[in-house]
């Protein structure tokens, strides 16, 4: 199909780029999750559930942000190529931090303060705020945005964009429901080695998708070589 509009197919595949990554940045361990568990398994699923919408609501704000403001930076031949690197070594850093990790990081400080601050107390609040007080978050998504850009998985308009943004939310929602239903049936949390194997399991699959990414640029290398 030509147009205006892009090919239906390429949107799907904009949104499965956004469901995947969604669904890991909410799998990996850390405050969100442990709220969830904790305080899921004493006030019930519903508590649990509109947690993980908090943080939900704000993952994809920052999300949008990013492709907003940054990620058509590096539509550029060069800095396209720089970004595809990037991204590889990205993911290969998180990887092995997450199968190295020893610990489960159980509260944000900052976010507790602005909780306090702003006078904030409910279960949707608590997990909005718990991703608003991790800069680090935007940046995840400035890097990634800018990187599902370079590689061509989300073309550089608005409808892929939007797209994109509405699979993450989507992949972190089929996270967080299962959860908060599994610990409000089960009344029980989670150990602290179950957590840290789940974080080592997203260590593996980040550096799956890492050699996917390896293999790409080296088959991109040998192709330019090849023109040459």
């Amino acid at each position: 199909m030509t147009g205006l509009l892009p090919t239906p197919p390429h949107i799907l595949v904009a949104f499965a780029v956004g469901l995947l990554s969604g669904f890991l940045a909410s799998f990996v361990p850390g405050p969100v999750n442990v709220a969830i568990i904790n305080q899921g398994a004493r006030q019930g699923f519903y508590h649990g559930l509109f947690i993980g919408l908090g943080s939900t609501a704000m993952e994809v704000i920052y999300c949008a942000v990013a492709f907003a403001g940054f990620a058509s930076l590096f539509a550029e031949p060069n800095l396209k190529a720089i970004m595809e690197l990037g991204s590889f070594l990205l993911m290969l850093f998180l990887g092995i931090k997450y199968l190295r990790t020893t610990t489960i990081q159980q509260f944000n400080p900052s976010a507790d303060k602005l909780e306090q601050k702003l006078h904030l107390h409910s279960a949707f609040a608590d997990g909005f705020i718990q991703v608003l007080a991790n800069p680090g978050v935007l940046l995840m998504w400035i890097a990634l945005s800018a990187s599902f850009t370079a590689h061509e998985w989300v073309q550089d308009n608005w409808h892929e964009k939007i797209s994109c943004v509405a699979g993450v939310a989507v992949g972190c929602l089929l996270w967080f429901f299962p959860l908060a239903f599994a610990i409000s049936r089960g009344k029980g949390r989670f150990s602290d080695q179950t957590l840290l194997r789940m974080e080592r399991l997203s260590g593996l699959l980040l550096l799956l998708i890492a050699a996917v990414l390896g293999i790409r640029i080296i088959l991109l290398l040998k192709a330019a070589r090849m023109h040459f």
